[in-house]
């Protein structure tokens, strides 16, 4: 029986802006800060007891007794997306940011994008998704047209209603247009939104949205892992981001609950490996429409999650709870905020010390835990012995 390592990334869940943050205009900004202010205080008995509190001030969450090694991860590269997040996490850092369309997309692309579909391109525009389908569903619906937008991230969403465009032919058009976007268009992500709901009742967004991502460009951590035979398990879109990249085994995780339970049956299973998560509801349902009390009853969830998932956990396992950016609901606008990550790390030896480092740190400790050894090429620090 071998080690085991579970990452976990709550995503969206920033702890303040770093020292760039003005240049994505998200100065002062400081997620799960405004969040606790916001809420009149965090309720998160699990995650405090841990050290969430010692890693900044957060009303409802005082300083731990005892924590887990904490502290906060800055990224060493651009970006502030999902993407650019969950890579520099293994070690991937980006020489330079990918495309944004501030403007929308330009029309050789619109015209492609037809051309692929055989359908018109409605909107084209940033824009918020939630806003996307309420203002052009009903024309999607009735004509069968693809709901094309984007935001500050360097991403082309296409929605399109379940019922005039069946979700496996929306993704082979996305599939198609990932092939398109490369060269000065090699945008971060092309992201399949299927829809449905009716103009009189409401449009709603369905579970079997689907991301694809560009491979990383470099070597990671989890390559790493992969030549010392060590199995990598994913769940939820963690194996879309890495383009399947680097990963043996992805598992179902659409959903908080669905992720937190197929990681909870996991680690029941697993005897060997890492395991590393995305709960996605704190971003996707809750951070870009500042719900405020929804993003609190999530962490909630996952504060509950976690207390299960230490009483499953064995002495040779390595838990570390962190994010990828952040999404803060006091904040202009609806985008994700360029922010440090939070870092609880569990795990036998700990001093309970803090450690702040670069987001490539997780990497780098659950290769050094699970082999013995490092990748010196691959940037981060190991935090453990």
């Amino acid at each position: 029986m071998g080690r085991r390592a579970l990452v976990v990334v709550l995503d969206a869940c920033g702890v303040g802006a770093l020292p760039d943050a003005a240049d994505y205009g998200d100065a002062g900004t400081n997620t799960l800060g405004h969040l606790a202010q916001a809420a009149g205080g965090l309720e998160l008995p699990t995650l405090q007891r841990l050290g969430l509190g010692s890693i900044l001030p957060l009303d409802g969450v005082p300083p731990a007794s005892d924590p887990v090694l904490h502290g906060r991860l800055h990224a060493l590269g651009p970006g502030k997306d999902s993407t650019s997040g969950h890579w520099e996490l293994m070690g991937v850092v980006a020489a330079a940011p990918p495309p944004t369309y501030p403007h929308g997309f330009p029309p050789e692309i619109v015209r492609e994008i037809e051309r692929i579909a055989g359908r018109a391109v409605l909107c084209n525009a940033p824009c918020d998704g939630l806003a996307a389908i309420e203002d052009h569903g009903a024309q999607a619906l009735a004509e069968g047209g693809l709901i094309i937008y984007t935001s500050q991230d360097s991403v082309l969403q296409i929605a399109a209603h379940e019922a005039a465009v069946p979700v496996g032919e929306l993704y082979g058009i996305c599939a198609r247009v990932r092939e398109v976007m490369s060269g000065e268009h090699a945008i971060g992500r092309v992201i399949a939104r299927p829809f449905d709901g009716l103009a009189t009742t409401g449009f709603e967004r369905t579970s079997r949205r689907r991301d694809f991502a560009l491979p990383p460009p470099t070597r990671s951590h989890l390559d790493a892992l992969q030549d010392a035979h060590v199995p990598v398990h994913a769940v939820g879109k963690v194996d879309q981001l890495f383009a399947g990249h680097g990963i043996d085994a992805a598992h179902p995780g659409a959903t908080n609950a669905e992720a937190i339970e197929t990681t909870t049956a996991l680690l029941r299973r697993l005897d060997t490996g890492l395991l590393f998560v995305n709960l996605i509801e704190t971003d996707q349902v809750y951070g870009h429409r500042k719900d405020v009390a929804g993003f609190h009853g999530a962490l909630r969830a996952i504060d509950a999650a976690v207390a299960r998932w230490l009483e499953l956990s064995r002495p040779d396992d390595l838990l570390i709870l962190t994010a990828d950016h952040g999404c803060d609901p006091l904040h202009p606008g609806t985008d994700h905020t360029r922010e440090h990550a939070p870092l609880l790390a569990a795990f036998d030896g700990h001093d309970g010390r803090r450690h702040d480092g670069p987001l490539a740190d997780v990497g780098a400790s659950v290769l050094r835990w699970l082999t013995g050894r490092d990748e010196p090429d691959l940037p981060g620090r190991p935090f453990v012995s």
